[in-house]
């Protein structure tokens, strides 16, 4: 959907068209759910925490102002401040075992599914660990395929900014999949 296309929708529903706030939830509702389900790491608490950043845009979509922000930078804000209070609520942290700590060895052999659902594990974790503005730009950058440019104006922030995120974030992936017997380069490369 082009930027004057959300936009006429997104007038008409701060006007109550409900079909055209409809439009904009299809439009955005996916890439919404996938950015927090890869934060809290379970399908379901994601869906309902999706319905709860609709919710709040709904609730407050008469007071929202475009500022040359394209609508989901808007929803991003949301969906990371649901995640955070979710938190906040459960005083969770996904916290690493002691056999996460031990380094899995890497057998040509083994079933190369298993491998797979165990690097995804290992690296859903170490994104968890992250700080919050490292998981966003993690998931923006290589999950939703932003670049870099995109993520500084989604979050607000000079694209040096994201950069730096990004640089740290990696090296502490690394430091963490390195821990668990796994590579950065060929883990990012299987989510690929």
């Amino acid at each position: 959907m082009d930027r004057a296309e959300e936009g006429r929708l997104l007038r008409q529903a701060q006007r109550g068209d409900a079909d055209a706030f409809a439009a904009l939830y299809r439009e955005h509702v996916q890439v919404i759910y996938r950015y927090i389900v890869h934060r809290v790491g379970d399908h379901h608490l994601a869906e309902d925490l999706t319905a709860d950043v609709f919710t709040k845009a709904l609730q407050g979509l008469d007071r929202y102002r475009e500022q040359g922000k394209p609508l989901v930078a808007w929803l991003y804000r949301i969906a990371r401040a649901r995640v955070i209070d979710h938190y906040r609520r459960t005083s969770r942290r996904p916290v690493e075992s002691d056999v996460e700590a031990e380094p899995l060895p890497f057998d040509a052999d083994l079933d190369t599914p298993m491998v797979r659902r165990e690097a995804a594990r290992v690296l859903r974790a170490a994104i968890a660990e992250l700080t919050e503005d490292q998981q966003q730009v993690v998931i923006l950058r290589f999950v939703e395929g932003y670049r870099v440019e995109a993520i500084a104006s989604l979050m607000g922030k000079q694209p040096n900014a994201i950069k730096a995120l990004q640089h740290r974030a990696l090296r502490t992936l690394a430091n963490r999949l390195a821990r668990a017997g796994f590579d950065i380069e060929s883990v990012l490369a299987g989510i690929s």
